[in-house]
């Protein structure tokens, strides 16, 4: 009798193939529970995880009109967009920072209607029609506006993350009643935060140009 034909020898290999089989069926079992709600989520995920994105549907999105940097543009966001992240993810307009994005830190000021606004705290559906002045559209490299470049004269940043909300609001000071002294422009500055410290520079980049104005 060969030892395939012997009765233990059969039970031993009917028992291998009966565990090879169950182990094989509970792991494709396991694969398509796995990734049958994966397939799912990604047939939902441009709709969930792309607001703003042109091109892509967004649930639930509203149109809103804009008049950024000179140029009519008309967007499809979800209506809980900051201006801040329509400005960054919708428009790739990225000079404007997002730092604490709770209105403390003043780096993401832009214009609106003329006015200086920290626009992490307010919904860009909120601005359909206004007009909107980012960094970009206050000067560009070779065309610099008179503040920025008396922010690079003066060293008025050092890591720069907080330079185009400080050049944004500097050149609205312009514009607003502001006494002469040093102490004036400090008080009208300070929304904006510098964690590097470079205050006194920036005072003085400031100074210059109103001086000059």
């Amino acid at each position: 009798m060969s030892d395939e034909e012997k009765p233990g020898k059969q039970e031993s290999l009917a028992g291998n193939v009966s565990r090879r089989s169950f182990l094989s069926q509970l792991g494709v079992a396991g694969v398509v529970a796995t990734t049958r709600p994966l397939a799912a989520a990604a047939q939902q995920s441009p709709a969930e995880t792309s607001p703003g994105t042109p091109g892509l549907p967004i649930a639930g999105a509203i149109p809103v009109s804009l008049k950024v940097n000179g140029k009519q543009v008309s967007v499809n966001i979800d209506p809980r967009t900051t201006l801040l992240d329509c400005l960054r993810e919708s428009l790739q307009l990225t000079g404007t920072k997002k730092g604490c994005d709770h209105g403390q830190c003043g780096a993401c000021t832009v214009h609106v209607n003329g006015r200086r606004v920290n626009s992490c705290l307010s919904f860009a559906t909120m601005h359909d029609g206004d007009d909107i002045t980012t960094i970009e559209g206050i000067g560009q490299p070779g065309n610099l506006h008179p503040m920025q470049a008396a922010f690079v004269e003066h060293d008025g940043y050092q890591c720069g993350y907080c330079t185009s909300g400080q050049i944004m609001s500097a050149v609205a000071l312009l514009k607003e009643p502001c006494g002469p002294a040093d102490a004036d422009v400090k008080e009208l500055m300070s929304g904006n935060i510098c964690r590097c410290g470079a205050y006194p520079n920036i005072v003085a980049a400031i100074q210059q140009v109103r001086q000059r104005a």
